[in-house]
Order: C-alpha cells, then structure tokens, then sequence
C-alpha cells in the first residue's frame, strides 16, 4: 500500500503538467473557434482577463490571507508592468499571431522563450554568458540551435505531411460563419513579428516578476494585482479599438465557453496546479512539458483546424524544442552549482562561527581555571 501512494505520489506532478499543457492546447484550439466566429482577438483577451480577475483574487483571499506584505507604490508600479507584459500585451500579441497563422506556428516559436529570457537577461546585464563553463556553452549552442528552428520553421516548407489526411475533419466551416482567412506575406510577416513579440514580453515578465517576488513575495496576491491590471489595461485598450459593439457580445456559445474557459481554467486553475508542480519539483521540471503543447496542437491542427503539416515546419519545430532543452539543461546546472556554492559558504560560515564559539569558551574556562589556582 505504501508503495502504491509513493507510486501515485511520484508520477502525480507529471500528470498534472500533463493536463495543464491539454488545458492550454484546448485553449488555442478554442480561440481559433472564437476568432473564426468573427469575434475579435482584443475582446477575446480582455474577456479572458476579467473573467480571471475575480477568480485569482479569490485564491488571495483563501491562501493568503493574513501575514499579507504591505502594498507600495513601488509593488503596484511593478504590478502595472507586470500585468502589461505578462497578460494584456502578451495575449494580444498572441492572439494576434494565432489569427494571422496557423496555431502550431504561434506555438512553435513560444517555446523561444527560455532563449529570448536568456538573451534579454544578457542584454539587461541580469545574465552572464559564462563561456568558460560548458552550461554556458550549451546555453549560447541552445538559443543558437532555438532561433535557427525558427528561422527554419518561418522560410522553409518543404513537402507535405498528410499523416492525418485520412482523419480530418475542418471544424472551421462547420459552424455557420466564413472562416476568416488571411492571405499575403504582409499579413504572414505580421503575425510572426506578433509571435516573437510575444516572447519577449513573456521574458520581459519574467524578469520584473522575479523583481516582484522579492519585494512581494505572495504569488497568488501577486497573480491577482497581475491579472487586475492586465484585465484593466486590456479592456481600456480593447474599447479604444473595437467601435464595434456588437464584439463585445457573448450571445456565441462558443465565445462564452472560450473566454470562461480561458480565464477561469487557463488563468486561474492552472495556476495554482502549475505552482504547486513548481513547489513540489521545481522550475525546470514544469518547464520541460512546454513543447508537449506544440504537439498537442499540432496534432489537433491537422485533425479538425484545416491546418497543414510539411517538412520544414516539424523539423523546425524540433530544433526550437531541442534548444529549448538545451537553454534549460545550462540554467539547471547554473543553479546547482549556485545552491553549492550558496550551501558551501553557509557551511563555512557556521564552522567558523563554531570554531570561535569553541575557542571563546576554551579561552574563558583557561581564565577561571588560572584564578582559582592562584
């Protein structure tokens, strides 16, 4: 019996992450449905947000709610940036990508984001390249390896892959509306440009959120001032944009079950799954299921989202996921050697400390001994 819960209580982190990658692949698959109900990508992502609003201050309020650190100026301006960076802008980006390609593109060229974190952390003077030690080494080779898979995955096709030929089934005309299709290499080139920008807004994100943390050091609080200022900067944008009022309807059940879906499920509950694997694994662990959802999507692409496979695009694809193992490798190593460092020296210091407690008690007990002789 105790073997058996060991058993469950290993492989559960992996299944976990497992359905968090099924969560986000449902996701982009239901945007596309929502988009191609002519629902606009501005509205879908302050739908999302809001309805993630009130969910993640909820779980503020539940698991955080005493021993809250006080809120500053300084917080809330990072806040600010990180909502900006991390929900309204990287979404909009995102979406924006996903309309004007296909959804295994966008997630493609996400699985940069280790690589683009790295060299704007390089470019902050927040990383160094280390290339005398060979976890630097793998980490220039691997966001190299990274951006070339995606220079591959943008201008080379290559032949067709028709594995799925005999399953598909294009879910895109079947509800009614045209589909929405875009045509021309401006429109092509601006939707790749929108999904390198959301990549480096992600990192962006990552690195004024680990900012935050220190100063702010309550995720779920966190998560919630983000996603508030997110949905607020989102929606404020949104109806600068769409005159149209008529978008803002959710009459389409698909555009209901989209954006709820997205907000409460992506952005909310999956969050909490996601920091628990963080806690109970740590970082890298969650990061290494990322390129399942590429996977996932490409395999529900060819299914049911018109949407073709070649050559090019898959081996692409499989250079972006081998740099993206080869970033995180690097960084791993980087960090043990940092915890041993850190543990050597608290190590050191507690031996010293001991050493001079040792002595000042030898010391004191010499000093008595010598006047009760005398």
């Amino acid at each position: 019996m105790n073997d058996a819960r060991e058993l469950v209580r290993g492989v559960k982190p992996a299944l976990l992450m497992v359905l968090v990658q099924v969560v986000y692949a449902s996701v982009n698959v239901l945007y596309k449905f929502a988009i191609n109900d002519g629902m606009s990508t501005r509205v879908v992502t302050a739908y999302r947000l809001i309805f993630a609003t009130p969910f993640t201050i909820f779980l503020a309020l539940i698991f955080e709610r005493e021993n809250r650190p006080k809120l500053t100026w300084r917080v809330l301006l990072m806040s600010f940036f990180c909502g900006l960076f991390g929900a309204s802008l990287l979404h909009n980006l995102f979406l924006e990508a996903l309309d004007l390609v296909s959804a295994t593109f966008a997630s493609a060229i996400f699985n940069l984001v280790p690589a683009v974190t790295f060299v704007v952390a390089i470019l902050c003077g927040l990383e160094k390249l280390n290339m005398q030690t060979a976890a630097g080494k793998v980490k220039v080779l691997g966001t190299i390896v990274g951006i070339g898979g995606a220079m591959l995955l943008i201008f080379f096709k290559g032949a067709e892959i028709k594995i799925f030929s005999a399953f598909h089934i294009n879910l895109l005309h079947k509800n009614g509306h045209v589909a929405r299709v875009h045509t021309g290499s401006g429109t092509k080139l601006w939707g790749v440009l929108c999904a390198f920008g959301s990549c480096f807004s992600f990192a962006f994100w990552l690195i004024i959120q680990s900012k935050m943390g220190t100063e702010y050091p309550r995720k779920y609080s966190s998560t919630a001032l983000m996603i508030l200022m997110g949905a607020i900067q989102a929606t404020v944008f949104a109806l600068c944009v769409e005159k149209d009022w008529n978008q803002w309807s959710l009459g389409s059940s698909i555009r209901l079950v989209t954006v709820a879906y997205a907000g409460i499920a992506a952005s909310g509950v999956m969050v909490v799954v996601t920091a628990w694997c963080v806690r109970m694994r740590g970082p890298v662990f969650v990061s290494v299921f990322n390129p399942l959802l590429l996977v996932l999507v490409a395999i529900v692409g060819a299914l049911i989202l018109d949407e073709n496979l070649y050559v090019g695009s898959v081996i692409g694809a499989v250079l972006i996921v081998c740099g993206l193992y080869m970033v995180l490798w690097g960084k791993s190593k980087e960090t043990e050697k940092e915890n041993q460092l850190g543990s050597s020296e608290v190590t050191q210091k507690y031996e010293a400390t001991h050493a001079v407690v040792i002595s000042t008690t030898t010391n004191n007990g010499n000093s008595d001994g010598s006047s009760n002789t005398n």
